[in-house]
């Protein structure tokens, strides 16, 4: 037997169980998104560079638009960091307008509150 380092064998299969991601509050969140991505990868031993690639092979609408004009993503060696950095930072709130209207609506003063 020839000794040597193992092959390791990546399951790019497991890229059917990361949902398309649109940006908007009618998909999944981004957290579920990025869970959904590393999940997968650590089953399916992807590298950083794979996390990436499929991140993106997997973004629609908005986010997509997003990814092609904004230019940190197009730097040399983007790394499966900055790219979730990148997008929180975009996608810190996705609610609608209603949503933040009923939040005041139903606001109420605590006890002891100016």
């Amino acid at each position: 037997m020839p000794v040597g380092t193992p092959t390791v064998h990546k399951h790019l299969s497991l890229i059917t169980l990361v949902p398309k991601w649109t940006g908007t509050d009618a998909a999944i969140t981004l957290g579920e998104f990025i869970s959904s991505i590393e999940i997968s990868a650590r089953i399916g031993k992807w590298e950083e560079a794979d996390k990436v690639e499929i991140a993106l092979l997997k973004l629609a609408g908005s986010a997509k638009t997003f990814y092609k004009v904004c230019s940190e993503f197009h730097a040399d060696g983007l790394n499966w960091q900055e790219f979730k950095t990148v997008f929180r930072n975009r996608y810190k709130d996705v609610h609608k307008d209603q949503y933040h209207y009923m939040k005041l609506q139903t606001a109420r003063q605590a006890k002891g509150e100016a």
